[in-house]
């Protein structure tokens, strides 16, 4: 989400010097309707986690100060320091000139309700399937939890991390091609103490897998269109390219999951996959697969799931 350039842009606050600054904003109630205001005017787009500037504005205060997001309400008319008010001054400044996205600047995503440490080697945390992960992909297995899941194109390994924090007894491989990536998810793995079942494994989508089955593999590729990714807002352009696009139709990386992901599947495994916008494309190159969409109840779409079975059945269309 993007808010619109104000009329009023040329009356924006970031410029003045500190110490003005300094000595008429006090409280965190009054940065927080500041860096709402200067957020507005500044249209800055939305989508690495909030939707709108004053949601942006609360979760960069709150980072800032280092304060749960179910803070005690009554922190708002708390007076900062001196240091606290520097240090969201001048977030608020490079969020603005920089387009950086916020968790860049903060060190830090949620996903599934957990921390992850995030910076410009990997994507920044956002996929609905985190509601799957919260609900221990019980809609798959109803009555035990895989024993063994594959984070496929894993990033920060938010997915597979999160999955062995709600999932105690299940084994996970976070895979990605990029040596920069694996590095974050291991600090990751490091930060939530899971070394002792969540591993990471250098691989190009399977090639680096041989030989290794999971009863779930869950990926996230790159699957942005060229399209798509020549128009995307400056915010985008600070995350890693190679986590975004995959070629003309964002099917680049899709295609090779869906032709070998079945010979790393058990035989009642499951392989669920987001692709996002590029849904439609992959509609289109396999109109003969019953793809099963699935819903969010916060929003997101272009996410599949596939039987092992049923990657048996469409083998051909997928070869």
């Amino acid at each position: 989400m993007t808010t619109h350039l104000n009329d009023e842009t040329s009356h924006s606050t970031l410029l003045l010097p500190d110490s003005t600054l300094l000595s008429d904003l006090l409280t965190l109630r009054d940065y927080l309707r500041w860096v709402t205001s200067e957020f507005y005017l500044a249209g800055l787009h939305y989508g690495h986690g909030t939707e709108s500037p004053w949601d942006e504005a609360v979760a960069l205060c709150l980072g800032a100060l280092h304060l749960p997001w179910n803070v005690d309400p009554a922190v708002l008319d708390s007076r900062l320091l001196p240091i606290e008010r520097e240090r969201i001054i001048r977030l608020a400044r490079e969020r603005v000139t920089s387009r950086r996205p916020l968790p860049y600047l903060l060190g830090e995503a949620f996903f599934a309700g957990y921390p992850f440490s995030v910076d410009e080697r990997v994507l920044i945390p956002r996929s609905p399937i985190g509601e799957l992960v919260e609900d221990g992909f019980t809609a798959w297995f109803p009555e035990e939890p895989p024993a063994s899941v594959l984070d496929l194109c894993t990033g920060s390994g938010c997915i597979g991390i999160a999955t062995a924090l709600v999932l105690p007894t299940c084994e996970v491989a976070l895979a990605d091609i990029s040596q920069d990536a694996l590095a974050v998810a291991r600090k990751n793995i490091t930060r939530h103490d899971v070394g002792d079942r969540v591993r990471v494994v250098a691989s190009d989508v399977f090639n680096g897998l041989e030989g290794q089955r999971f009863d779930l593999i869950v990926s996230n590729p790159p699957y942005v269109d060229a399209r798509d990714l020549a128009t995307m807002p400056a915010e985008f352009r600070h995350e890693p390219a190679l986590a975004l696009g995959a070629g003309s139709d964002g099917l680049d990386i899709v295609r090779r999951i869906l032709r070998d992901a079945r010979q790393h599947l058990t035989d009642e495994g499951w392989l669920i996959v987001e692709v996002g916008n590029s849904d439609r494309h992959v509609e289109a190159a396999f109109p003969d697969v019953s793809f099963i969409w699935l819903e969010f109840e916060r929003g997101g779409q272009g996410v599949f799931a596939l039987s092992a079975a049923e990657l048996d059945a469409h083998a051909a269309s997928f070869a």
